[in-house]
């Protein structure tokens, strides 16, 4: 059957005629306009087809109450633009500074229509090419030796013009509402049409069905006029803070946990809606029973004949009726636009509204279609914040990043320094990179090592789920070992379960570092890369395989890992360990030394101070390295001559004598390392 429409839809389209792209984009949401705006900056062939008269349509409708939970703060302290984007989580990524939603909301939780605002801006100061008021009704595929992939993406919309895409990039969202059928199912309210006005609910009783943030957003709504709410659940409820997860409970939200737990009526309970049964009184009162009691049962014959539980259990959590019943159930991905032919299935288990995809956002089904945004959580789904403006912005650029190296041949970025800025640059990176800030344990930035260690070259931001593809994917070669840096919060500290205020909750120390429980800066390193069984290998609940060596900088209250002791140093030997050399930078001196006492020379001396270059000695250094210990003070020398040391007149002889080598002992300096 499945072939046979295939083959149906393929006649269909034969004879039709198809405006072509290289690239297809569908929905012109935040991740829609974000790889519009990657594929116009790269001069690519692309079209995005939004179905509304206008970029962000979702925000124009939801959430219901107009607030948004992703934060917008004005202010770090600091004037690190990529810095402060890990404090900004409704920013796309773009060049020009007049698109950073601080221009258009100083809310910490913003207004929707702000968001509705930017989205409009971004695409029009841009010039992205949208093309509205299209919906993609169907899409299927078209079999060709020549294409990218080995076929061509055949899209319809809904006035049947058609186009064809060598690359298909779905932006849709998560957009169709999850519903539960049970008996009595019909008289339940949708999150997507109930009233927002409070006054509609004066003296009423409300169940809501669900548990996340639309559910608390509902009740917090209507938390003062409502005689009292009840919400039910299969899962008991889950705080952000707690979690580690944004999507999960916010603060914000949860004044309905304050009523509950000090006794104010209102309450939580745990059940599966589908063992749900509603049924209503001839008052219009609904009452809550359980499936089970229905059987053989005619609903249709009234309440009187319908048993209860509280007619077994007097004292059963819902036997008071209620007014009102709301389903506050997320959304799911719409998959009906997609012929078979291009197997887009659906997760499995607590992922089952997402498409399946690869950890490169690939679908598993068909190549070259790309799944970016919302739908693309699976990914990391309760794990870091892929389905979020602020994760989704970057893993949209990984995915641009691939498809450059994949059909353009463009490899991806990276910087070549010399091995003395190795400590420099990771030190960098962790206390200013917002990607992997946000998307920790996600993407990492990847150092791979060139040729006996003299230089490496800088990857930022790749999918650690394609760790192995690295080579293919992204154009650069990993022959000398490689180090992978991620930030990861501590193994046993998430969980809706967990208490994360005990006492002693953090770690100072660095000899503790492994144990911190915030996030924090980890370092991989391999002495090879690691192969596909070793990932699909790797221990529970580890991102990477286990590592040749691994490295953890300790957590630090102000996510600023700069302190020399704490942060640094054990950084520093921990290079120094994995590589078998010396990082440390040395004034010119000492590197003239260690030439005449040293087969071989530190790095910093061999690309500094051999090369003419490094740390020109003055004054203020020397009498700095002096009172540190790191050279002797020959300032008091007795020099032979009519002149003082200190006493400068351009000969040869007096400037040897500024000069000279200081007599420190040399075993004292070699063992210097670790001041």
């Amino acid at each position: 059957l499945g072939l046979a429409l295939y083959a149906g839809s393929l006649c269909a389209v034969s004879g039709a005629t198809f405006l072509y792209h290289d690239y297809c984009v569908i929905g012109a949401g935040p991740a829609g306009l974000q790889v519009a705006y990657f594929l116009q900056q790269a001069s690519r062939d692309y079209i995005v087809f939004e179905r509304s008269h206008a970029p962000g349509s979702f925000f124009a409708l939801y959430p219901r109450h107009r607030k948004l939970i992703s934060i917008n703060k004005q202010y770090t302290g600091k004037s690190n633009s990529e810095f402060n984007l890990r404090h900004d989580w409704n920013s796309l990524l773009s060049h020009d500074q007049r698109l950073l939603f601080r221009h258009y909301s100083r809310d910490f939780f913003p207004n929707a229509d702000a968001m509705v605002h930017y989205l409009e801006d971004f695409a029009s100061l841009l010039k992205l090419q949208v093309q509205y008021n299209t919906a993609i009704i169907h899409v299927t595929l078209e079999k060709n030796e020549q294409a990218w992939n080995g076929h061509y993406f055949l899209l319809t919309d809904q006035d049947k013009k058609n186009y064809k895409c060598s690359s298909l990039l779905v932006a849709a969202g998560m957009w169709v509402p999850n519903v539960v059928n049970f008996p009595g199912s019909e008289y339940v309210e949708g999150y997507e049409t109930v009233s927002i006005n409070p006054e509609d609910f004066a003296g009423q009783t409300v169940l809501i069905l669900g548990r996340g943030n639309s559910a608390f957003e509902t009740a917090e709504n209507i938390l003062g006029v409502t005689n009292f709410i009840h919400m039910v659940s299969r899962s008991r409820v889950r705080l952000s803070w707690a979690t580690h997860y944004v999507g999960d409970l916010r603060a914000i939200n949860n004044g309905l946990l304050d009523t509950y737990q000090l006794k104010s009526l209102d309450g939580l309970l745990e059940g599966d809606l589908e063992d749900l049964a509603i049924v209503k009184d001839k008052k219009g009162k609904l009452h809550i029973t359980l499936r089970f009691y229905l059987e053989n049962r005619n609903i249709s014959a009234g309440i009187d004949s319908i048993t209860l539980p509280q007619d077994e259990l007097d004292n059963f959590a819902t036997r008071a009726p209620y007014d009102r019943v709301i389903r506050c159930l997320g959304w799911k991905f719409d998959f009906s636009i997609y012929n078979r032919s291009l197997r887009m299935m659906p997760g499995k288990g607590n992922i089952k509204k997402y498409p399946q995809i690869k950890p490169s956002y690939e679908s598993r089904g068909t190549r070259g279609l790309f799944i970016l945004g919302t739908a693309s959580h699976s990914v990391d789904f309760r794990k870091s914040a892929g389905g979020f403006i602020h994760g989704f912005r970057y893993t949209t650029r990984a995915v641009h990043r691939l498809l450059e190296n994949r059909h353009h041949g463009v490899p991806w970025p990276s910087t070549v320094y010399p091995i003395t800025q190795l400590t420099n640059s990771i030190t960098k990176r962790v206390n200013e990179a917002s990607g992997l800030y946000q998307m920790f344990s996600v993407l990492a930035d990847i150092i791979l090592l060139r040729e006996n260690a003299t230089a490496f070259e800088y990857l930022e931001e790749y999918p650690i789920g394609v760790l192995a593809e690295l080579e293919m994917q992204t154009g650069r070669k990993a022959h000398s070992g490689l180090f992978v840096i991620i930030m990861e919060y501590g193994r046993n500290f998430s969980g809706a379960d967990k208490d994360v205020f005990y006492y002693n909750r953090a770690v100072g120390e660095a000899q503790h570092a492994w144990q911190s429980n915030f996030l924090h800066p980890v370092i991989y390193y391999y002495k090879h890369l690691p192969t596909e069984r070793e990932m699909k290998l790797r221990p529970p609940d580890w991102p990477l395989p286990r590592p040749d060596a691994i490295h953890h900088i300790v957590e630090d209250f102000l996510t600023d890992w700069t302190a020399p002791n704490a942060h640094i140093l054990p950084l520093r030997r921990f290079l120094e360990n994995c590589l078998s050399t010396d990082l440390r930078n040395f004034f010119a001196e000492s590197c003239f030394l260690f030439a005449f006492t040293h087969q071989k020379l530190p790095p910093f001396c061999q690309q500094g101070y051999l090369r003419m270059q490094g740390l020109v000695g003055s004054q203020e250094l020397r009498h700095h390295a002096v009172q540190a210990g790191l050279l002797q003070d020959y300032t008091h020398t007795d020099f032979s001559g009519d002149r003082p040391p200190d006493s400068h007149d351009g000969s040869q002889e007096q400037l040897m004598r500024d000069h000279a080598i200081p007599v420190r002992p040399l075993q004292h300096l070699v063992n210097a390392k670790d001041e």
